[in-house]
């Protein structure tokens, strides 16, 4: 039996992360967990980390998927907040925006972690942007240092 399991330093990886300004002030929070992350943890250099700024959360999927396209990165991190509001416009971006980073994930097989929050309010936001309960872009590059050395495993086994 053949088990796969990794750990989390990737130091020779190159990361993208896709950042969406709005909602900036919490975003940021995010970013500076993920970062911290990848360079104290994952021991990833800083000029192998990509960082791109979009409008929204809803515009991460395009480039990711023109990211993915290109081959030239090891795992995307997307980083952005959703809170909801009084409409249902809070569903439809959530689902469209995950659902879309799920398929170009598995259609390139590249590693898409989420640091997207998706809250009801924007206390549930800052406690998760790196207060009380923890900081979800730190957890997002977590998952891409993991995925990565998971995928360079699974490459040694599996040949495409």
């Amino acid at each position: 039996m053949n088990i796969i399991q990794s750990g989390i330093t990737a130091e020779n990886s190159s990361i993208a992360i896709i950042i969406a300004r709005f909602n900036e002030f919490i975003n940021k929070n995010l970013l500076l967990g993920a970062l911290d992350t990848l360079k104290r943890i994952g021991q990833v250099h800083e000029e192998n980390i990509l960082k791109i700024y979009v409008p929204g959360t809803y515009e991460i999927p395009t480039i990711a998927s023109y990211i993915a396209k290109s081959g030239k990165y090891d795992a995307i991190i997307a980083i952005g907040t959703i809170i909801k509001g009084q409409t249902d416009h809070f569903k439809y971006i959530a689902n469209d925006t995950s659902s879309s980073l799920s398929r170009i994930s598995a259609q390139y097989f590249l590693p898409i972690t989420l640091g997207i929050l998706t809250t009801k309010n924007i206390e549930q936001s800052i406690e998760r942007s790196g207060t009380k309960m923890g900081n979800k872009g730190s957890d997002a590059a977590l998952a891409a240092l993991e995925m990565i050395n998971v995928m360079k495993k699974l490459k040694k086994v599996i040949y495409y």
